[in-house]
């Protein structure tokens, strides 16, 4: 069966044998316009967007135009347009509209007018200066469909017209394609992007961009600028994009369909500044990413990163992927030192601690400072768990991770609205159940909020699927093996399931052992 990013790709070869690059649309001979520069600071594109495949309709009505310059007054850096007819409903006419819009309003303000990116699945050098005599200060290039000499002479091309290329990447594959655009062409004409849409099944996962970040500045120095795609319709979900470190943010469907919020869109993500919990993520997202998705061998790894130490990280990266167990496990409830010292013996990625009253495996006081000697050398995510966030008991939880003693907090059942923005700022994910209503539209509306990851802690078993999946509620040795083939979930947490019935909070440490095993192999 087809994926979407096929079918579209094979419709456009269609339309351009017939059409020709033009699509039927006259083009000045020459450019009408002087190149803006594409993303020099940090900032925000916003797109003109009709439809997608994934949404449908989006604005039908949309005037390209209007559109651009309300846009630019929203304090856009650029303008992404939208040129593919099929499944966007955009066109080369639109393109020039945009152009000609952003002109306007620069004359007749201060400030300068935004770029404008042409958006489509370009597949042809001639392209490019179709692209650039409408009037395109940069192109999007998407290295997944364009084989490596092709994708190089396009980027080659736009270079010396002086336009700039925003390069999407989401694959090793596709690294390699970038690095060798690196090599033949000046690295001021090229922005990375990585897209949290899948093209082929366009689900969205809010840590792919984070996962190849480092990777994109090992090809490009540190001072590389990176787009991150997609995924983002709120400011709170743009302060989360814009706290991980990148100069660009991408937004079709919110700022098409929400005229309200451009201006908290932009000012959200630009304003935003590294936090502690962007910091956790970064390192985590490795082994996500890799355990999951990456179907890497060691030997596959990339060969033409600028520098030795750069292929070095590359290749120890990949090679995780070789581990069997390409589910996390996190124990938690942990109450002894001993417990935990065993469970990081034997591979836990996350081991977790209760830190609220009324809980029997609460460790929150003498408890966990009799556990705190062991934590030096374990290599596990240590996991404050909290439930609520105004208690003594969750402020010392946050003391413990704002001084690098635990990891991240997990909010525990607490609805987004109540929890501090103190906490947010905190390493953090939160662990939903039945209490927070029907899981679907929990997790959605986290999803929504910008929170790339988060626990669904239910009795009946039953999960909503439409994103990444981690999992709790009754987990035993004897259920893992088919709650993972059943949902194939990126994490599954233990408690309970390991311990005697008598004996809350103490790990049977057998019981512990079938289960990591049981995770090693399968």
């Amino acid at each position: 069966m087809k994926d979407i990013l096929t079918t579209i790709v094979e419709k456009r070869k269609d339309d351009i044998s017939r059409l020709g690059v033009t699509f039927g649309f006259k083009i000045p001979e020459s450019r009408q316009r002087p190149i803006h520069p594409f993303l020099p600071e940090k900032g925000v594109i916003l797109e003109v967007k009709r439809a997608s495949p994934s949404k449908g309709d989006i604005a039908p009505g949309l005037n390209a135009a209007e559109t651009a310059r309300s846009y630019a007054e929203a304090g856009a850096a650029a303008i992404s347009c939208l040129t593919e007819s099929n499944f966007f409903k955009g066109n080369l006419e639109d393109l020039m509209q945009v152009c000609a819009a952003v002109d306007s309003f620069e004359k007749s303000n201060s400030r300068p007018a935004p770029a404008v990116l042409r958006k489509d699945f370009l597949l042809y050098p001639d392209e490019v200066e179709i692209s650039y005599r409408a009037g395109a200060d940069a192109i999007l290039l998407i290295a997944r469909i364009l084989d490596e000499a092709v994708i190089v002479d396009m980027a080659k091309k736009a270079a010396s017209f002086g336009m700039t290329c925003l390069v999407e990447v989401r694959s090793p594959a596709d690294l390699e394609k970038l690095s060798a655009i690196a090599e033949a062409v000046d690295k001021k004409f090229i922005v990375c992007g990585v897209n949290s849409r899948d093209l082929a099944t366009f689900k969205i996962d809010l840590l792919k961009p984070c996962a190849l970040l480092e990777k994109i500045r090992m090809v490009l120095g540190d001072n590389a600028r990176v787009v991150f795609e997609s995924g983002i319709r709120t400011p709170e979900a743009a302060r989360f994009a814009g706290s991980l470190g990148f100069g660009g943010m991408l937004l079709g469907e919110a700022a098409a369909k929400a005229p309200e919020l451009r201006c908290q869109l932009v000012k959200a993500f630009v304003e935003a500044r590294p936090t502690k919990n962007a910091e956790f993520w970064s390192p985590v997202v490795e082994c996500l990413q890799n355990k999951q998705s990456l179907s890497l061998s060691k030997g596959e790894a990339s060969t033409r990163f600028n520098n030795s130490e750069a292929r070095a990280s590359f290749d120890t990266t990949a090679g995780l992927v070789n581990h069997p167990n390409t589910t996390l496990i996190k124990i938690c409830g942990l109450t002894r030192a001993e417990d935990v010292t065993f469970a990081d013996s034997l591979g836990a990625d996350f081991v977790g601690f209760i830190f609220a009253a009324g809980f029997a495996r609460n460790v929150c006081g003498e408890r966990f400072e009799k556990i705190l000697p062991a934590l030096k050398n374990v290599k596990a995510k240590k996991v404050a768990v909290i439930t609520d966030p105004k208690s003594p008991e969750a402020a010392a939880a946050a003391r413990y991770v704002e001084e690098g003693i635990l990891d991240c907090l997990q909010l525990h059942g607490i609805a987004y609205e109540k929890v501090p923005q103190s906490l947010l700022d905190l390493p953090h994910y939160f662990a939903i159940t039945e209490k927070n209503g029907p899981l679907e539209e929990a997790a959605e509306k986290l999803f929504l909020m910008g929170e790339p990851r988060f626990l669904q802690d239910s009795k009946s078993q039953n999960y909503a699927t439409n994103h990444k999946l981690w999992l709790a509620g009754g987990v035993t040795a004897e259920n893992a093996a088919e709650l993972i083939a059943r949902y194939q979930p990126e994490l599954i947490d233990v408690s309970s399931g390991i311990e005697d019935a008598d004996k809350p909070g103490i790990k049977n440490h057998k019981k512990m052992s079938v289960i990591l095993n049981l995770f090693q192999n399968l």
